[in-house]
């Protein structure tokens, strides 16, 4: 079971019950995990008693919080000129097709004059185009009341916005190709919906063509074309003919329908790819139109993730199976980390500690790994982070070395910095039980630009022996029971990722069989078993048997 992560990410939408345990969007804003009772209000981990007023901090992410939540009134009256910010937050975000922004800050730093600055990387998908990411600061500056607020600029927004430059979307309007299934059977997106966000990206690679923009930096007063901050979707021209995919018809039908059917209405998606080749067979999306989460989205992966940290402390011989790994309650590491529903388990073995999920086990082998090696046993064995060339937008994954303790115990389960996506996940599994990479493919032959992924490891033999048996005793006997009926030898993960304090958890669960590895987030999901597990227990009851 997963940590109750004090992560500081508030998204849009309503704002729910508070529950045990909280839920990241794919629409998120990304903030450092937050200390104590500053949960809520996005206190990260990295202040400390010394340095900047943590108050500066605390206004910086609540206004990040409600930019990215749609909340412009109030963010705007975080600021010093509350009118001018909220006219252009909205104008730039409605202006630019942007939904859903995810705002990452980092540690607050203070000048000589009691200003205070918060560096913020922004995320912003621009509808049916991409994600334009890019880095600005916040200044802030204390009242005379002794608050503190924004310092309105229009650099805030980005750093090259300004009263005489603005950005401009441009798009290229395409017509959509052809798509078929790996066996020529044509896709269309009214028999198949959920596909409609990655048709309309195929050709990122795999010599189709999709939708295309830009967006430019142009002057105010003239209209010129100052430069192009960011460019989307394929410039190559498709050939003639249909695109023929790796999917297949009947494993797509299978997820479309087991995400229709428990999905419960939320925000999901799904991955299913063949393990010996990295062939992707399903890629399914809820709602089935806009945001391509399964491929593009950006989540805390949460204890799905302790498939690489249980792999890394293998590789090295830090851990095994056997050993005794106590599962406390609680443990602090500058924070309280703590499981879910307070569950403990003294006594137990490290593969005990696997099948129920302990956080606290893990947080407390942190010390047997560098503070870089988890990420570099991602990229090296898993591919994670590489540059990944799919046939459509991808993204690839991040495991930045922690900045401190607290981030790297978070990073041991999942959460801090680590982000991921079904598609990522997916390949993670098939990789820690095959021990062999595969770029995944969503377009058969599609190897142009693959040249620049680095070369995998394999993970030794002993490895993958062990985490085939982990990952199937937590199907037999653990938190992933929810698949324990089902035919053959399966076996999973389950994940629930807190990264808010006003939102449910997200649910994952990871899961293999036969020649086929699957990964399902349901966001604010609750839990991996309860939210994931019925939409991939569906997804495996209804698959064809043959392709396994």
């Amino acid at each position: 079971m997963d940590h109750h992560d004090h992560s500081s990410v508030i998204t849009g939408g309503r704002r729910p019950r508070r529950t045990a345990v909280r839920a990241v969007t794919a629409g998120a804003v990304v903030l450092a995990v937050a200390a104590g009772g500053a949960y809520a209000a996005g206190l990260g981990p990295f202040e400390r008693d010394t340095g900047p007023d943590p108050a500066a901090a605390e206004q910086a992410r609540a206004f990040l919080a409600d930019w990215a939540a749609g909340r412009l009134p109030s963010a705007a009256g975080r600021t010093t000129s509350p009118g001018t910010a909220q006219r252009v937050l909205d104008s730039f975000t409605a202006g630019l097709d942007i939904s859903g922004p995810k705002l990452t800050a980092e540690p607050a730093a203070e000048a000589e004059d009691g200003t205070v600055t918060v560096p913020f990387t922004a995320r912003m998908p621009v509808e049916g185009l991409g994600t334009w990411t890019y880095e600005s600061k916040l200044p802030l500056r204390e009242q005379s009341d002794g608050s503190w607020k924004v310092d309105w600029t229009l650099s805030v927004v980005h750093p090259r916005l300004s009263d005489t430059e603005k950005f401009r979307l441009e798009r290229e309007e395409t017509e959509p190709p052809e798509v078929t299934d790996r066996e020529g059977t044509t896709l269309s997106g009214a028999k198949f919906p959920s596909l409609g966000p990655v048709m309309a990206q195929l050709g990122g690679g795999g010599g189709g063509t999709g939708p295309r923009g830009a967006i430019h930096l142009v002057d105010r007063a003239t209209g010129k074309v100052e430069r192009t901050e960011a460019r989307f979707g394929a410039r190559t021209v498709r050939e003639e003919g249909p695109v023929r995919t790796t999917l297949d018809a009947g494993w797509q039908a299978a997820a479309e329908k087991a995400l229709a059917a428990h999905a419960d209405g939320k925000n999901a998606a799904l991955v299913a790819l063949r393990i010996d080749d990295g062939e992707i067979l399903a890629v399914a999306n809820s709602p089935s139109s806009g945001f391509n989460r399964a491929l593009s989205g950006t989540y805390a992966p949460g204890s799905t993730w302790k498939i690489v940290t249980t792999s890394a402390l293998l590789l090295k011989d830090a851990v095994a199976p056997d050993d005794v790994v106590d599962c406390p309650k609680y443990l602090t590491v500058g924070k309280r980390f703590q499981n879910v529903e307070l569950s403990e388990h003294p006594g137990a073995t490290f593969r005990k500690d696997f099948t129920e999920s302990c956080n606290t086990a893990f947080i407390s082998l942190r010390d047997r790994l560098d503070d870089g090696e988890l990420g570099e046993v991602a990229r090296e064995y898993f591919g994670v982070g590489q540059e990944w060339h799919v046939g459509a937008p991808s993204y690839d994954g991040s495991v930045p070395v922690p900045k401190d303790e607290t981030e790297k115990a978070a990073s041991m389960i999942g959460q801090g910095r680590v982000q991921a996506n079904p598609l990522i996940m997916a390949s993670v599994t098939a990789t820690a039980v095959s021990g062999t990479f595969h770029q995944p493919s969503l377009t058969e032959g599609d190897t142009e630009g693959n040249e620049d992924t680095t070369r995998t490891t394999p993970l030794p033999r002993g490895v993958v022996a062990q985490l085939r048996e982990m990952l199937r005793a937590t199907v037999t006997g653990g938190t992933a029971r929810v698949l324990s009926d089902l035919p053959g030898e399966i076996g999973a993960k389950t994940g629930t990722a807190e990264v808010s304090d006003d939102q449910d958890n997200n649910g994952w669960l990871v899961a293999h069989r036969g020649n086929i590895a699957v990964a399902c987030v349901v966001e604010e999901g609750v839990t991996g078993g309860g939210s994931a597990g019925p939409v991939v227990r569906a997804l495996l009851a209804a698959a064809p048997a043959d392709s396994e």
